[in-house]
């Protein structure tokens, strides 16, 4: 489906169909607000039509390009929600708010410094809440190996937070 869509972004229509409850899943579990999370959704699949051409497979389910697309769509617009409340926020609780979205960017943005494969299985982990099994499975790798992932992308997260507020 990728390759024809890549011929022909008319195609891309079966590509939006067989993705789009995944993508809607991934931002609404993370933006709260309907109108907003459609909105971030629409944008993903709005910029993956336009860089269709430039996806390459490697090795990874289509899918995780466009989780991708999405993780950066929602850090965008929390650091334009933090500048904004920032702005428009005199109450003295409103600091807590901003410092809290804050925090959440920098990690999504920690998290897409990760390596493929570890970036995948923390977002199929935490994200998604998918098990150990259903992620080696998906991956063609032992539960062992799907482990190994985590512990190695958790313990990367800590020391880049660590470095992040040296």
């Amino acid at each position: 489906m990728v390759e024809a869509a890549q011929r022909d972004p008319a195609r891309f229509a079966e590509l939006y169909q067989a993705n789009f409850h995944r993508v809607y899943a991934y931002v609404s579990s993370r933006v709260h607000h309907v109108p907003e999370a459609e909105d971030i959704t629409s944008e993903v699949f709005h910029e993956a039509l336009a860089h269709i051409r430039e996806y390459e497979w490697r090795g990874l389910p289509f899918v995780a390009w466009l989780l991708r697309i999405a993780s950066h769509g929602i850090a965008d617009r929390w650091r334009k929600t933090s500048r904004e409340q920032r702005l428009e926020d005199d109450d003295p609780d409103g600091g807590l708010h901003a410092a809290a979205l804050e925090r959440r960017t920098m990690l999504y943005q920690l998290v897409e410094e990760l390596p493929e494969d570890q970036r995948l299985v923390i977002v199929r982990r935490f994200v998604e809440q998918r098990s150990i099994r259903d992620i080696a499975t998906e991956l063609h790798r032992s539960e062992g190996a799907v482990k190994q992932l985590q512990f190695r992308a958790l313990q990367t997260l800590r020391n880049l937070l660590r470095s992040h507020h040296a």
